[in-house]
């Protein structure tokens, strides 16, 4: 279990395994999501250009904004 001290000024250095555990870097930023029973979720946040070619999968060609449609509604018929 990792742990850190929280300065005079609210400041804490967080240790070197959740700062890989979270594969982050300088200049990277951080959300804190304050859960119902107090505990609190830390998560890297992304930019929208990070998001880009995330489903992209080698040797698979995209798919059409009309193919998407047509397998939606193919969804929703069976469904």
């Amino acid at each position: 279990m990792s742990e850190s001290t929280i300065t005079v000024k609210g400041q804490t250095t967080l240790p070197k395994s959740v700062r890989q555990a979270l594969a982050l870097a300088p200049g990277d930023r951080l959300r804190y999501v304050i859960l119902d029973d107090g505990q609190v979720r830390l998560m890297r946040t992304r930019s929208v250009a990070d998001l880009a070619g995330l489903l992209r999968r080698e040797g698979q060609r995209p798919v059409s904004l009309d193919e998407m449609e047509r397998a939606i509604a193919a969804g929703a018929r069976d469904a």
